[in-house]
C-alpha cells in the first residue's frame, strides 16, 4: 500500500491546531505521513500519555469484523500521534493484508519469537506510517499452539517477549483468531485491555459467555486481571428489529462493559479490507471511520485518567 496523503484540514484535525497555525509551520496542498510527523515535532503537538497499553481484540465467535476494526483502530491511534505496534496473531494474516502487505512475503513471524526464541525486533516491520509498526502473520503460525504445548511457562511467552520492545510503544494491538488455544491464552495474559467485537445477534451471547468464563479463570488460576473490558457492537443495522432486540439484551446483561459508541454497518469496511487499506485511508469520512473515532474518543479518557503525565512514546521515537 502506498503511503496516504492528507489535506490541510485533515492534518489540522489530527494535530489539534488551526489552519492558520498549520500553514505557518508548513504550507502544502497535500501532506505525507512524514510531513505530519515533522509538524508534530515543530508544533510540539503530541497526544496525552495513556501509559503502555497492550490491547487485545478477541471474540471466540468468528465473523464479528474484529480484524477490520482492530486494524483501523491501530491505524487511527498512529495518525493521532501514538507509537503503535500491531501484532497479527491469525495464521490467515488478515490484519497484515489490511495494512497492504502479504503475510507470505515475510520470512519470519511471531512463531520464530515464541518457538525459536528469535528477538522480537527481528520480526517487526515498518508500515507506511512512521509510528506504526507491525508483526506479520502467515500460515506458518497455524502450528504455534502445538509447538507451545510442551514448553515450560508457555502461557507467558508473548508477555515476556514484549519486554524487549515495550518501552518503544504507547500501544500494542493484538488481532487474534476466533478460537481458544495457547496463542490466544498468551495474548490474554499479555493484555491490559480486552476489546470484544460483537454483532447485534443472539448467537453472540454464547461467545461472550465463554469468553467471560475464560477471563474469570485467568483471574482465579493465573492471577491476571484485565484493566478494561470493552464490548463493541460492530456492523449494527438499526433497521433490523432483531438487531435492536439484541442490542437491548446486551445493554441489560453487560452494561458495565458495553461501550456506548456503536460501529454502524458500513460497506467501506469490506471494500477497504479487500483493497488492503484501513478504512481511514479508503474513506476517512465514512460512517465506519467516524464511528471508530467516536470509540477512540470514548476509551482514551479512561486510560489517560490513570496514565503517567509524560508525553507519548512517539515523542521519543521522533
Amino acid at each position: 500500500m502506498d503511503a496516504p496523503t492528507y489535506t490541510a484540514k485533515q492534518v489540522a484535525e489530527m494535530l489539534g491546531v488551526s489552519s492558520k497555525e498549520l500553514s505557518g509551520a508548513l504550507k502544502k496542498d497535500t501532506y505525507t505521513p512524514d510531513d505530519v510527523w515533522e509538524l508534530r515535532a515543530t508544533l510540539d503537538k503530541y497526544p496525552p500519555s495513556i501509559g503502555q497499553r497492550r490491547q487485545l481484540f478477541l471474540n471466540f465467535k468468528g465473523g464479528t469484523g474484529k480484524t477490520s476494526l482492530s486494524t483501523s483502530y491501530a491505524w487511527r491511534l498512529a495518525e493521532l500521534g501514538y507509537a503503535v505496534l500491531l501484532i497479527d496473531l491469525d495464521s490467515q494474516g488478515h490484519s497484515t493484508k489490511c495494512l497492504g502487505y502479504e503475510g507470505e512475503d515475510f520470512e519470519k513471524t511471531l512463531q520464530d519469537v515464541l518457538v525459536r526464541k528469535a528477538p522480537l525486533t527481528q520480526v517487526i516491520q515498518k508500515s507506511t506510517l512512521p509510528n506504526l509498526d507491525f508483526i506479520p502473520s502467515n500460515l506458518s503460525m497455524s502450528t504455534v499452539d502445538l509447538a507451545l504445548m510442551p514448553m515450560a511457562g508457555r502461557e507467558f511467552k508473548l508477555r515476556n517477549a514484549l519486554k524487549e520492545v515495550e518501552a518503544s510503544y504507547d500501544v500494542v494491538v493484538f488481532d487474534a483468531p476466533p478460537s481458544f488455544g495457547l496463542l490466544n491464552l498468551n495474548a490474554l495474559m499479555a493484555a491490559n485491555d480486552l476489546f470484544v467485537p460483537v454483532l447485534a445477534d443472539f448467537l453472540s451471547f454464547h461467545g461472550l459467555k465463554l469468553l467471560f468464563e475464560t477471563v474469570q479463570s485467568l483471574e482465579e488460576d493465573l492471577n491476571h486481571v484485565l484493566d478494561h473490558v470493552f464490548i463493541v457492537v460492530n456492523s449494527f443495522n438499526a433497521t433490523f428489529k432483531l438487531a435492536k432486540e439484541a442490542l437491548e439484551a446486551l445493554q441489560t446483561h453487560y452494561p458495565e462493559y458495553l461501550l456506548p459508541t456503536i460501529i454502524r454497518q458500513c460497506t467501506k469496511f469490506a471494500q477497504a479490507s479487500s483493497e488492503g487499506r484501513p478504512v481511514f485511508v479508503a474513506d476517512p469520512t465514512s460512517k465506519g471511520a467516524n464511528d471508530i473515532q467516536a470509540m477512540i474518543d470514548n476509551v482514551l479518557p479512561r486510560m489517560t485518567a490513570t496514565a503517567p503525565k509524560s508525553g507519548s512514546k512517539a515523542t521519543k521515537a521522533g
